[in-house]
């Protein structure tokens, strides 16, 4: 099984390369290469985290590896689903090397044994884990968007960099698309949130424990629950929700990676 997984790290990692030098080139063929490299790594990503939830006999997210291995495909399958909608296909130089990355940095850390308990077996913690992780793989790609649009905003600006502003979408564009994956993101952030909180009240009694994780996500939950309600009624566009698109991922971050070493609690469990 681990060959599976090696060879899907290969091929994201063409898939970055590919898309790098589409950036550099402008040659339509190389965004192709990218493009297939990164479908055939998504679908031997997929086969791999089946087979290691069936091998494991539950959802694969028991440890801090599999949690990772999981984020790397939401990122993916959350770029095809922005690919198809929006047509940013340059997207592709933010999306492959993250999802690159982060299977890789999973794939590294040490595989402990199976824990088949009732904790991990439940589909309320699929649906959690599902919908929190692919609701925060389009608010990394809002991030990515977010870069390129600030990259191509001073671009114009300055009108010294004419080869940046060539090879990127318009603003009008890079603006929807990243509002596209903020709206789907809080949609399926608001889904995972509810489903937690069921899954919460099934295995520890209570919907809500204040538990670490559980504060941090709704903080997250709020801080693009704000960017939202900026955008609908004070009509924030453009540079600012950018920004915001780039801070609220560093905010995510904290939440899934930092606030598990830094306190106790329930989710510790899912990052040993």
């Amino acid at each position: 099984m681990e060959e599976i997984l090696i060879a899907g790290i290969f091929l994201y990692l063409g898939s970055a390369a590919a898309y790098l030098v589409f950036f550099l080139l402008q040659r339509p063929l190389l965004q192709r290469v990218g493009m297939f490299a990164l479908i055939a790594g998504f679908l031997l990503h997929t086969v791999y985290l089946a087979a290691a939830g069936f091998r494991q006999g539950h959802f694969p997210a028991s440890n801090l590896r599999e949690t990772l291995l999981f984020a790397a495909w939401a990122v993916a399958g959350a770029f095809f689903f922005v690919r198809a909608r929006y047509g940013v296909k340059i997207l592709g130089l933010f999306a492959a090397p993250l999802i690159a990355f982060v299977l890789l940095a999973g794939a590294l850390l040490p595989d402990p044994p199976a824990q088949t308990t009732r904790l991990f077996q439940s589909l309320w913690l699929m649906a959690h884990v599902t919908a929190i992780f692919l609701g925060e793989a389009a608010f990394a790609l809002a991030c990515g968007v977010g870069i390129l649009y600030l990259v191509q905003e001073k671009a114009i600006k300055t009108k010294k960099t004419r080869y940046v502003f060539r090879r990127l979408p318009s603003l009008e564009l890079l603006d929807a698309a990243g509002y596209g994956c903020i709206v789907v993101g809080f949609a399926l952030m608001t889904l995972g949130l509810i489903t937690g909180l069921v899954y919460a009240r099934a295995v520890w009694g209570r919907f809500w424990t204040w538990d670490p994780k559980e504060v941090w996500s709704g903080v997250s939950w709020l801080y693009y629950a704000a960017l939202l309600h900026g955008r609908l009624r004070s009509g924030w566009r453009g540079r600012r929700s950018a920004w915001w698109a780039i801070v609220g991922f560093a905010v995510l971050l904290f939440t899934f990676l930092g606030v598990n070493f830094l306190w106790e609690g329930h989710h510790r469990e899912f990052t040993r």
